[in-house]
């Protein structure tokens, strides 16, 4: 097993970087709740998260995050432009794209790998928008969903993490994205918050 990289290297803050994708399924919540919370008011990123939840129950992750973190929280909504240091949480049953006009949607096409809304799906959209200014950190859960997304990230010419297997509640989904993409970067929760504080160029202070 790899051990995890620490410090954000010197060319990633010198490239610009224009927003973050983040997936996770099992663990999610707690893996959130180290990293979210860390970064800092007035972060210049916005960031797109998909967690996996159940389709016939409501969310309280917004309602959860808006509480711990000191950027903007808020449910994705359909055709919505992307805002620099806001928060997008994919909606119950939908899947999150990234539009080529750096707007939001929401898709209710089939579930991919059991799952909607996707990792895979949001991460690939993403990678199609932004290219190598994209971030996709890949976290906690208990599938290959976000495995293909991940790699199409590094494809593009993208940064790619993935929290180290042996800190995740569940080690399936970061073991896929390693697999799927061997030279992600792999990360402690801490590690992972320094480095996205280091791409916006903010510190937590």
């Amino acid at each position: 097993m790899r051990s995890p990289k620490s410090a954000p290297r010197v060319r990633d803050r010198q490239r610009h970087m224009e927003a973050v994708v983040l997936g996770a399924s099992v663990g999610a919540v707690e893996a959130l709740s180290i990293i979210l919370p860390g970064l800092p008011r007035g972060y210049a990123l916005p960031l797109m998260v998909v967690v996996h939840s159940p389709p016939d129950k409501p969310s309280i992750i917004v309602e959860l995050f808006r509480a711990k973190c000191r950027i903007e929280v808020k449910e994705a909504e359909d055709k919505e432009p992307i805002r620099p240091g806001t928060l997008y949480f994919a909606p119950p049953n939908y899947h999150l794209l990234v539009e080529g006009d750096r707007r939001l949607s929401l898709s209710s096409d089939p579930p991919v790998l059991f799952s909607r809304p996707s990792i895979d799906v949001l991460f690939e959209s993403a990678a199609d928008a932004y290219g190598q200014h994209l971030a996709g950190v890949i976290l906690s859960g208990a599938n290959n969903d976000g495995a293909r997304g991940l790699q199409a990230i590094g494809e593009a010419g993208g940064i790619t993490v993935v929290q180290s297997p042996e800190s995740a509640q569940a080690a399936a989904m970061p073991q896929a994205a390693l697999a799927a993409c061997p030279s992600a970067r792999v990360m402690s929760l801490e590690q992972i918050t320094e480095f996205l504080q280091h791409l916006s160029g903010r510190s937590s202070t």
